[in-house]
């Protein structure tokens, strides 16, 4: 069972960049130290210097990451770089042209190759171009688990079918069983294949988040499940009490990293937008506290083209302590609103 995910969100735009103070009263910092989609301190130094033209720290960064089979972060990194490189190339075609079997110049050039057709009218067609980088960047490394994500997210775009999909999800979690990233894109291809299947999605993530270790990301798999029924208006009706216990996994993951932390920001800020959705307002008001300063562009560039402006904007009116529901125009409801009954809350279209 499985969903694709469409391409993270565009790498970091321009903001103001976040002042580490702390703030004895627990409430976020002030807007204007907000930031948007903040890379941490290790991915810091290799966008810079990619910025000037230098992959050095990128090829030292993915190396370290392979070398220790720190298989999240790799793929957290990968992304941004990628994504990185779609405005600004010389680097890695630099990297690409003294280095061409390095396996995380493969990688990075596979990941590079799927964004660039992802949003084509032709994507389909296109994608079929881009297999032998995947494979060349699969083979590269055979314990490495992102290319076969990056070959997940490549079937869900090429509309393969479920039995070559379970090939590829098999050999992926061969390599790590509980890598978040392979059950996203298992998640978004279920999602994709069978639409409004929201039950079975949750099904799916249910059973990985129990097999994981409590701190896995896994734990989060089945918000994320929660947030595509929330923004989804098709489907039978999920019941209350299984949003919750979604909801419930992710805060207590969440709890488990250090507040103001870039790297878990990307969690926190789809939670919060589950929890609000639950009209869980307490439950958001803490998940505000962690993300401290670090927005991130999804999931609010679904609603504005000023995703952080939009959060700014949320984070100001919970904070106030405003009695009654969040407006609308803070926390959208899908286009065809079915409304909440009998405690199950109805959703949006995705």
């Amino acid at each position: 069972m499985v969903d694709t995910m469409a391409l993270l969100p565009s790498f970091i735009r321009p903001t103001r960049m976040a002042k580490r103070v702390a703030h004895p009263s627990g409430r976020p910092p002030a807007g204007d130290e907000a930031v948007l989609d903040a890379p941490d301190d290790r991915l810091s130094p290799a966008l810079v210097a990619a910025g000037r033209g230098e992959y050095g720290a990128a090829a030292e960064l993915l190396a370290a990451t392979r070398a220790a089979a720190e298989w999240e972060d790799r793929d957290r990194y990968a992304v941004l770089l990628a994504g990185f490189a779609r405005s600004r190339s010389e680097w890695l075609e630099q990297w690409r042209t003294a280095a061409p079997d390095d396996p995380d110049v493969l990688l990075l050039s596979a990941q590079l190759a799927v964004d660039r057709v992802w949003h084509s009218p032709a994507r389909a067609e296109l994608l079929r171009e881009v297999s032998p980088l995947i494979t060349a960047a699969a083979r590269a490394d055979v314990r490495d688990p992102v290319p076969w994500r990056i070959a997940l997210d490549h079937a869900r775009g090429s509309r393969a079918g479920h039995r070559y999909f379970e090939e590829l999800w098999e050999a992926a979690v061969r390599r790590a069983p509980h890598h978040y990233g392979c059950h996203v894109a298992a998640l978004r291809y279920l999602a994709a294949l069978w639409h409004g299947a929201h039950r079975e999605c949750l099904d799916f993530a249910d059973r990985a988040a129990q097999d994981a270790p409590a701190d896995s990301l896994v734990q989060a798999l089945p918000a994320r499940a929660a947030y595509g029924y929330l923004t989804d208006g098709c489907g039978p009706e999920v019941p209350r009490p299984r949003l919750d216990a979604a909801a419930d996994r992710a805060v207590e993951l969440s709890g488990r990293f250090p507040a103001a932390d870039p790297w878990s920001a990307a969690l926190r800020n789809k939670l919060l937008y589950v929890l609000l959705r639950l009209d869980r307002r307490e439950d958001a008001r803490v998940q505000l506290r962690l993300i401290g300063p670090y927005a991130t562009s999804f999931p609010w560039d679904r609603f504005s083209d000023d995703p952080l402006g939009h959060f700014l904007r949320l984070r100001e009116h919970l904070l106030t302590g405003v009695p009654g529901p969040v407006p609308a125009g803070l926390i959208p409801e899908p286009p065809r609103l079915l409304g909440e009954h009998r405690g199950h809350v109805r959703g949006v279209e995705h």
